[in-house]
């Protein structure tokens, strides 16, 4: 669940092309009757690792609705929707809009500052924030400190001397499968709203390589916008930082089918090196694929990309690693008379450090269980034929910040 974003006209652009590319090539597929596996679904519903997920939960009573009502407007000043606001200009109607909207919550408030959580995904690559609370009062955020493999952020909000932030308790323990849950956030461009469910698992595997590992799942129906906000216990203690979700498209958007919450407590280790200015990113190579980086195996003899499969992508980040060592994206050599690919140029990868990779996601756990500053080798067929192993060293994903679409 990311936050909502405009890209560059440059993305845009290569976005249009990428598209054109998958449209092409799945229709070189329907033309031989069967369609190249250009990309997979929403991430489906994860498996717990840890304990077992229910599998019909009871829906909430009267008597926890009730509760968490009151929890929820007793909890809603200490939460905040946060904006990614335009470098130069406004973002606050009718003078403008935010590029991105997101959601996080106060845990700290007085002589010391007035700290806030929220998902790091949402300040990522952010170059003016700007956190609203409950009145409608704005001050400007300051990133103090980051997990990028666990989606959590320590937020400075920058509120006048004397004034404090109403403030949300986290809880001193983990919760239990069956809990009831509260979540307020900004979805959809709605302003600090409740949404409620039942925990159904803890401990969740990720779905993805760039999710984070073991989070609370939920029933609670969140969006794109709740990211970043608070999961809070029948206590009104906060639970969980809201990640991601597990969806599916319809015909008017999308249904949630369940959400993700990093779990937090107060003692967790995590948050005292947050506040000591803990700052760790994830590794990349620095490429931009189109679905799931991947093409049907018969295809590629057919496209002129050799005979065996691997990971392609359709853009390398300027200077970034992949750059760097040279590789090179797929790239149309020939088209028939309706502009359709039948010949495409570029690399295709087939293993990091002799292991055998054959999707982007295998790529991306590959990278994901190493760290900035690793050298990797890939081995790489180009243009059809293998070339020697290509060395470099991979990179922050902040490198990648100004192409978030």
């Amino acid at each position: 669940m990311s936050p909502i974003k405009s890209g560059s006209g440059r993305i845009r652009q290569e976005a249009r092309w990428v598209l054109g590319l998958a449209l092409a090539l799945a229709a070189v597929a329907a033309a031989q009757g069967t369609a190249p596996q250009l990309s997979t679904p929403l991430p489906p519903l994860t498996s717990p690792t840890g304990e077992a997920s229910a599998p019909a939960p009871k829906p909430l009573t009267q008597s926890e609705q009730k509760s968490l009502g009151s929890i929820f407007t007793k909890s809603r000043p200490g939460s905040l929707r946060l904006e990614q606001c335009p470098v130069t200009g406004s973002c606050e109607p009718p003078d403008g809009e935010p590029d991105g909207l997101g959601s996080a919550f106060v845990i700290e408030s007085g002589a010391n500052g007035t700290l806030a959580l929220t998902a790091y995904h949402v300040v990522f690559g952010a170059k003016k924030l700007v956190a609203v609370t409950l009145d409608k009062a704005r001050y400007p955020v300051t990133v103090l400190g980051y997990d990028d493999g666990h989606d959590v952020a320590l937020l400075k909000i920058n509120v006048p001397t004397g004034r404090n932030l109403s403030v949300l308790p986290l809880a001193a323990a983990m919760p239990k499968v069956g809990q009831s849950a509260l979540a307020i956030g900004n979805g959809n461009g709605d302003f600090l709203v409740s949404k409620t469910g039942r925990l159904t698992a803890l401990n969740v595997a990720a779905s993805r390589a760039d999710f984070p590992p073991g989070t609370l799942e939920l029933t609670a129906p969140l969006v794109p916008g709740d990211s970043g906000g608070p999961i809070l216990n029948a206590q009104g203690e906060v639970m969980g930082i809201v990640s991601y979700i597990s969806a599916m498209p319809t015909p008017f958007g999308i249904a949630t089918r369940s959400s993700y919450a990093v779990p937090v407590t107060k003692n967790a280790p995590i948050l005292a090196q947050l506040r000591g200015g803990l700052k760790v990113d994830a590794p990349v190579i620095g490429l931009r694929s189109f679905g799931n980086g991947t093409i049907a195996d018969e295809y590629f003899p057919t496209l002129g990309l050799g005979t065996m499969s691997g990971v392609v992508f359709s853009s390398v980040t300027r200077g970034g690693p992949a750059d760097k060592a040279g590789l090179r994206p797929l790239k149309p050599l020939k088209t028939d008379q309706n502009g359709i690919p039948t010949r495409l140029s570029g690399d295709v990868i087939t293993a990091i450090n002799g292991v055998r990779i054959r999707s982007f996601d295998e790529l991306l756990s590959a990278v994901r269980a190493r760290q900035v500053g690793d050298v990797i080798k890939l081995s790489v067929v180009r243009d059809g034929k293998p070339i020697p192993d290509l060395s470099l060293r991979l990179g922050p994903r902040t490198i990648t910040a100004d192409e978030q679409p």
